[in-house]
């Protein structure tokens, strides 16, 4: 069929948190047109005819939203194009023979659950500590009755883009969650409702993000670089800011 492409997998399978992983090749036909996790669905439906256990990996609105299909494509979190989600990364950006090697996020806050599954409860702890408001909105206000500066709406959005999905940990070799825990700072941070409980929850979230094992910030810029939002580093350096004023009592 025009458009099919021959390829050849190398798939991380590991049967469980605690068992032995190993890359393990698999061929495979898929069509051009595919995303990248329709392909995997292709090799998922062989698998199943030849009575082998299928490939477990995360995914669910497919549309770059949710972050649930965490993976790492040839080296590089959710794959080779920049602000992509892996289940946006379609097949016609490969070529017939191609050889793709798939892998989980590797973290240690990040443990493998099976395949290419991990738990980035770590991620959902971060937030708990600290990523709420408890300003009673009552019922949906005139969007205009609160005056915020465009600059600053603007900048909290861009933060809010981020959905999760961990690729700044994997790319980070420290496995720091700096550009995560900075983004959702940053969105609650800078608009006036947030701006109540700023102090108390940069330090607990940053307290949390600590205790779940993530490594330190070292500036090396990969997060940025991978992050499928293109999340900016400048969250970082704000929330540098907030935690040194929240513990030295200025805020």
């Amino acid at each position: 069929m025009s458009g099919d492409l021959n390829l050849t997998l190398k798939v991380w399978r590991q049967s469980g948190p605690n068992a032995k992983g190993a890359l393990k090749t698999y061929k495979v036909v898929a069509n051009e047109h595919m995303s990248f996790l329709e392909m995997l669905d292709v090799l998922n439906e062989q698998l199943i005819s030849e009575k082998e256990t299928p490939i477990v990996f995360e995914h669910d609105c497919r549309e770059g939203i949710c972050g649930s299909c965490s993976m790492v494509i040839d080296g590089r979190p959710h794959g080779p194009q920049t602000g992509t989600t892996a289940c946006q990364l379609h097949m016609r950006h490969y070529k017939d023979g191609d050889t793709i090697v798939v892998e989980p996020f590797r973290a240690k806050s990040f443990p493998v659950l099976k395949d290419l599954s991990v738990d980035r409860g770590a991620f959902d702890r971060i937030i708990q500590a600290g990523g709420y408001v408890s300003v009673n909105t009552g019922q949906a206000v005139d969007g205009n009755s609160i005056p915020i500066e465009q600059e600053v709406a603007l900048k909290a959005f861009d933060s809010a883009t981020c959905i999760g999905c961990g690729a700044c940990v994997a790319a980070c070799p420290n496995g720091s969650a700096m550009l995560f825990t900075s983004a959702k700072v940053s969105h609650l941070g800078l608009l006036p409702q947030g701006k109540v409980e700023n102090t108390k929850r940069v330090k607990s979230m940053v307290a949390q993000m600590d205790k779940e094992g993530f490594g330190m910030c070292s500036n090396v810029g990969a997060c940025e670089a991978e992050c499928p939002k293109e999340i900016s580093l400048d969250n970082i350096a704000r929330l540098n800011r907030a935690y040194t004023g929240a513990v030295l009592g200025s805020e």
